[in-house]
């Protein structure tokens, strides 16, 4: 009977990650299986790194590891390769390899080599240190990585302890080169580079782009052009002012340092005034220092509406993605606000002769909406209820009273007496006033 033709069906090779094969590099160099588990895995999670629970357990994987490469290397390399890696497994009983053997297997076992998923785990194919410090900002995949990434944009690694500016583009250009086989992008300005400073302190940020996609940065970080940073603004004063000011962003800092011993409206007035900044460079196109009440008005309808790209969940100052206004927008009691806090910084940069008048006095607040509502009588107490609390008050007040002569006159009882009187006025204040209202709907007022 003559033989048939067979069809040989090989298993799936097993894939390695990029943590792998640098940790059989190291096993190559006869670098202690326990030393490379703790160098390139994460011994103490089992669930991502089952290999370097052990130093057995390392080996272990490391010479099943070259096995499959060497088999992979036999099939795929070269007729030399092959050659000298079946002489080494006669003579050795198994490939012994070095450095320089050991690339030319992997360049032949490119089978092995495993793609990253979005799914997969960071420590696959990141170092343990890395690891580490990118779980416990709970980025426990290569796909949350990406995520947090992108919704902090340029300056995402601020917000992870001890990942550098270096250490985080090497990561970026590593997720933008497996792009593909991860199936998700990073956001075009997560590895975007500072620009170059015009005036401003500090790590600044230059105010620029187009209203569509502006590059924002708060005061800390902050830089404006010079032709609107108000060097030249026309509503700058002629006279000696009595700070020094070159510019509209000395001058604003000037004003919040009044403010640097109470946090509270600290914060708050530095908010108001970045906003007013950012939107007169990016939006209005006019310098601080040559405000006129028509940009002021105009400033008031912004605040009932900010524009799109001025809008953003918050995020950490120090993050690309900071946004001067929250998805939640504006109530009319913050946007007088707003208007007010402006007013008194122009304020005070008039008095001290910096700007030569105040375009906000001719500027009104925002219509604030003031709701009354119905007092809810049916919660009163009824007349008989009523009578006897007027009787109680009232027997209290001269028992207090009473006592004080009966003692003498002294102090503790007229100070007694004195607090029931005052009680019993406040409480018949209060339901006179209760007993008085009547049933009608909320009324609603602006102011």
């Amino acid at each position: 009977m003559a033989n048939q033709a067979q069809q040989l069906t090989l298993p799936t090779p097993r894939t390695y990650t990029r943590t792998d094969f640098a940790a059989l590099r190291a096993f190559i160099q006869h670098i202690a299986p326990s030393v490379i588990a703790h160098r390139y895995y994460d011994p103490d999670d089992r669930e991502a790194s089952p290999q370097a629970a052990t130093a057995d357990a390392m080996e272990r994987f490391l010479r099943t590891m070259l096995d499959d490469l060497v088999q992979l290397a036999l099939r795929n390399g070269s007729a030399a390769l092959a050659s000298h890696l079946k002489a080494s497994i006669k003579q050795h009983g198994s490939a012994k390899l070095t450095a320089v053997t050991l690339r030319m297997v992997e360049q032949a076992s490119a089978l092995a080599a495993a793609s990253p998923a979005a799914d997969h785990h960071v420590g696959l194919w990141l170092r343990p240190l890395v690891t580490k410090r990118l779980m416990a900002e709970r980025m426990t995949t290569l796909g949350e990585l990406i995520a947090y990434c992108n919704s902090h944009g340029g300056s995402w690694w601020r917000s992870v302890p001890r990942i550098g500016a270096h250490r985080a583009s090497v990561l970026v250009a590593w997720l933008r080169r497996h792009e593909q086989a991860l199936g998700m992008r990073v956001a075009d300005d997560v590895d975007a580079g500072p620009l170059a400073p015009a005036v401003g302190l500090g790590n600044v940020v230059v105010v620029g782009g187009s209203i569509d996609a502006p590059l924002l940065a708060p005061f800390e970080r902050l830089a404006i052009p010079t032709a609107l940073s108000g060097e030249h603004g026309t509503n700058r004063a002629r006279e000696f002012a009595f700070i020094r000011a070159d510019h509209d962003l000395a001058a604003v800092h000037a004003y919040l340092n009044r403010y640097r011993d109470r946090p509270p409206t600290l914060r708050a007035y530095t908010r108001e005034l970045e906003r007013l900044v950012l939107w007169l460079v990016i939006v209005r196109g006019v310098a601080l220092s040559s405000m006129t009440v028509g940009d002021c008005e105009a400033y008031k309808d912004f605040l009932k509406a900010p524009i799109v790209s001025f809008v953003g969940p918050k995020r950490s100052r120090a993050s690309g993605r900071w946004r001067p206004f929250t998805p939640e927008g504006l109530s009319p009691e913050s946007q007088a606000y707003a208007v007010r806090a402006i007013r008194a910084a122009f304020a005070w940069l008039t008095t001290v002769r910096y700007l030569a008048g105040n375009p906000w006095s001719a500027v009104t607040d925002p219509a604030t909406i003031t709701r009354e509502v119905e007092v809810q009588v049916e919660r009163a107490l009824s007349t008989d209820l009523w009578t006897r609390v007027r009787a109680e008050l009232d027997a209290r007040c001269m028992d207090a009273r009473s006592n004080g002569e009966d003692l003498g006159g002294l102090t503790p009882s007229e100070e007694e007496a004195r607090q029931w009187r005052i009680a019993r006025a406040a409480i018949l204040l209060m339901g006179a006033r209760a007993c008085g209202a009547t049933k009608r709907p909320t009324r609603v007022v602006k102011t």
